[in-house]
């Protein structure tokens, strides 16, 4: 709880850090990086160049504040929870966060100058260090149940299988480069992987996991991002796309995120759309595997057809349920319906529990669809490929 004091600096500033979360956050970084640039291996810099990172931070900060003046307005668990999942995948550890808040706490000053009085400083100061201790304490529960030590997150992975998908996609089938196990995971679930770059940075980002546990292996499925009105190419889908081959290695981190499978029984419905493909095919083949009988129905979108990743095996997979219906949606090209997504045209029980991953935009209107067609809130789960916010929370 925030104290009464600070409780009572934080209402009368909120409006104010509101105002200039994002210049604060935007001075934050280059000052933190400048200061300990081994931290900038923990990064996405193309998240840090286009400014989402700044925008995630701090739409964090302030919905943490909001939530501690009004507990009772909505719950911040669920971005908590992808903040922590996040975190363990990169290894992030607790003597990290004294240096994030100082460096955050001198960016404050910075920006708001002498509107900072100590009384300010120390209420956001508050702030920082009940949201750093709700994380910490997340993560060490995350690490403990997953048997992580989260001084040394990262193993070499050696690339058993490299294949095409479609256009712009390609899958990598890993495996332990020294021969010890595969860990567990959740079907929904990410890893991260870290490659060195030309330029000698070494660069992390998260791949959801496309294929169910059980396999003796991790397989992600990785899309070439194409830069578009001037943004740059994604630095490390290129590379990994252009260079690493079958029995090359890479660095991989542990099993992470929030968005995974219910275990129970019910309807499952799986909506993606591009490249948010791959959790889906996860979950879908979990499915088949231990419960053929589950009623499943499979939504995807896509440009065409040959931009659609794992399609024959998506239909190879759903030939073995039982009780299946498979819809697609293509803005190009024959093989499905045309246009977007018709979320009345899918069939939904009021039990179902739904699935959602893919750009913003698209998650936005087909869950705005859901909600309207009855689906409750708390069974329309999704995941946001890197920072960004969902209606009004953090992704």
């Amino acid at each position: 709880m925030l104290s009464a004091a600070s409780a009572e600096v934080v209402r009368v500033t909120l409006p104010v850090v509101r105002d200039h979360a994002v210049q604060i956050t935007s001075e934050f970084y280059p000052a933190m990086f400048a200061a300990h640039p081994e931290l900038l291996d923990l990064f996405n810099q193309g998240n840090q160049a286009s400014g989402r990172q700044r925008v995630a931070l701090a739409s964090a900060v302030v919905a943490f504040a909001e939530h501690l003046l009004a507990p009772d307005a909505g719950s911040f668990d669920a971005i908590a929870e992808r903040i922590a999942h996040k975190h363990v995948s990169l290894g992030i550890r607790a003597e990290q966060y004294p240096i994030v808040g100082r460096h955050l706490m001198a960016a404050v000053g910075k920006v708001l100058g002498d509107a900072v009085t100590p009384e300010v400083a120390a209420a956001w100061d508050e702030v920082y260090w009940l949201l750093a201790c709700r994380l910490i304490a997340a993560e060490a529960r995350l690490y403990q149940r997953g048997g992580i030590d989260s001084a040394t997150v990262w193993r070499r992975w050696r690339v058993a299988k490299r294949q095409d998908e479609a256009v712009d996609a390609v899958s990598f089938t890993l495996v332990p480069d020294d021969g010890g196990e595969v860990p567990d995971f959740a079907p929904g679930q990410y890893v991260s992987v870290a490659v060195d770059l030309p330029d000698g940075h070494r660069q992390p980002r998260q791949y959801s996991l496309s294929q169910g546990p059980g396999r003796g292996s991790l397989r992600i499925s990785v899309r070439r991002v194409r830069g578009v009105d001037g943004a740059p190419d994604g630095a490390v889908s290129n590379h990994l796309h252009d260079h690493v081959r079958t029995d090359d290695t890479l660095l991989v981190g542990p099993p992470a995120g929030e968005n995974a499978l219910d275990p129970g029984t019910g309807p499952v419905l799986l909506v993606s759309a591009g490249i948010g493909i791959t959790p889906m095919a996860a979950m879908l083949d979990h499915i088949a595997r231990s419960q053929p009988t589950r009623r499943v129905v499979v939504v995807h979108a896509d440009r065409s057809p040959e931009r659609h990743p794992l399609r024959a095996e998506i239909r190879r997979i759903a030939a073995g349920l039982t009780d299946v219906d498979q819809f697609t949606w293509y803005e190009e090209g024959d093989g499905g319906r045309r246009g977007l997504v018709d979320v009345d045209a899918i069939p939904l029980t009021e039990d179902t529990t739904a699935y959602l991953c893919g750009p913003v935009p698209f998650m936005h209107r087909v869950r705005a669809g859901l909600l309207r067609r009855g689906l409750p809130a708390d069974r329309v789960h999704y995941e946001v490929f890197g920072p960004g916010m969902l209606d009004g929370r953090v992704g």
